[in-house]
């Protein structure tokens, strides 16, 4: 493809980003596979090359543009290589007019720096959430142990994952003998610690209650040693499907998955009331500490979506209160920077549970907010999480 062609290609991709943002479509990385599947003329360069326009005016635009034309054109003014792709050829895009529309540079929604501002955070830790994130794994405790790994595969230790390699952006994971015999997985570092932090120990009854894939019902078996007993709950059937598969490869015999009703996991539930040592909540959150990875995601968020978040995150907060025996733990996970879904959730849990209190949360990263910890990618190198762990009396 020419540099034309290839520009022209970007437009169109960043089109479908745009319009599935605007309509709660598909996220970019998927719109990208679907993109180069229907396109196999499009070569490895071609792709990367692509790609790396499209993420580049991705990170580029906080407001979502209007086109994928107006956020390139937006580019183009201040790259003259990128000004002449725009040469009217057969298949690149039309010249630019001098007063062509662009697309205005940011970070952020106005209302969401707002609601970052609020919450004490301010534009150096919002521009870090734009950067490209690193890959992270965790070595499985259960098949491996980290310097074997590391010695096989290299990577970087962090000395508050004990688990944690990090390795170069794009490594490719999923080609390595270690992850497809189950003694890695790919998981964030800073996922890894919020994990750790909710205590799990052999012989426990935990419950996972938004499990997901079930990444972190895989950390809770390692600390488990395989030993005790994990209910990894949810209520999309397409993501816990994919937990036996990975706890197969990953040696966990005691994950037993639960689909549970949206709005009814109190009754899917009814059998563990007030029996479980430890619950999880890895609530559904805005994932705006996650913009590294999925940086369109601020194109995505409204207010109103935020509310519906939070609402949702106080519901679950209580199920998972109920589960609970005296003397139990919740420990509750968003990765999101926004005290909406963080510091001002604990808050009103406490207020509403008062036989509960937070606990202190010791780690090798984050700083004290709140009544949990907060990490970010300025101050500690992973993705944004808040957590809290919470104790019944």
């Amino acid at each position: 493809m020419t540099p034309a062609a290839r520009t022209q290609a970007a437009i169109d991709m960043l089109d479908a980003v745009i319009e599935a943002a605007r309509g709660g479509g598909a996220a970019a990385d998927t719109i990208a596979q679907r993109f180069f599947a229907a396109r196999r003329y499009a070569g490895s360069k071609d792709r990367r090359a692509i790609r790396s326009l499209v993420y580049e005016a991705i990170r580029s635009f906080g407001e979502r543009p209007e086109s994928g034309r107006a956020a390139l054109v937006a580019l183009a003014r201040s790259q003259p290589e990128l000004a002449a792709c725009f040469d009217g050829s057969p298949y690149g895009p039309a010249p630019i007019e001098p007063a062509e529309p662009a697309a205005e540079p940011g970070l952020a929604p106005a209302w969401l720096i707002d609601a970052f501002a609020a919450s004490g955070l301010g534009t150096d830790e919002i521009a870090a959430l734009l950067d490209r994130a690193p890959v992270d794994v965790r070595v499985n405790r259960l098949r491996a142990d980290r310097a074997e790994v590391q010695a096989e595969i290299g990577g970087d230790p962090l000395p508050f994952a004990p688990d944690a390699l990090r390795l170069a952006t794009d490594a490719p994971v999923e080609q390595l003998p270690a992850w497809r015999e189950g003694r890695i997985e790919v998981q964030d570092a800073g996922s890894q610690l919020v994990g750790s932090i909710a205590g799990a120990a052999p012989g426990m009854c935990a419950v996972d209650l938004c499990a997901g894939g079930g990444g972190k019902t895989l950390s809770l078996a390692a600390s488990m040693q395989n030993n005790g007993r994990i209910i990894a709950s949810d209520t999309d059937r397409g993501r816990l499907s994919r937990l036996p598969e990975r706890a197969a490869r990953a040696g966990v015999t005691i994950a037993e998955t639960r689909l549970l009703n949206p709005n009814r996991e109190v009754e899917g539930l009814a059998d563990i009331q007030g029996t479980a040592d430890l619950v999880l909540v890895d609530a559904p959150c805005s994932a705006t500490g996650t913009w590294r990875r999925n940086p369109e995601a601020r194109w995505r968020l409204t207010p109103e979506r935020l509310a519906r978040f939070a609402g949702v995150q106080a519901r679950l907060l209580d199920v998972a209160e109920g589960l609970v025996r005296p003397g139990g733990t919740l420990t509750y996970v968003v990765c999101s920077l926004l005290d909406d879904e963080g510091r001002d959730q604990v808050d009103a849990f406490l207020a509403r549970h008062p036989d509960w209190r937070a606990l202190p949360v010791e780690a090798g990263a984050g700083r004290t907010h709140g009544a949990g910890l907060r990490l970010t990618p300025l101050h500690d190198g992973t993705d944004g999480f808040f957590v809290a762990r919470l104790a019944r009396s």
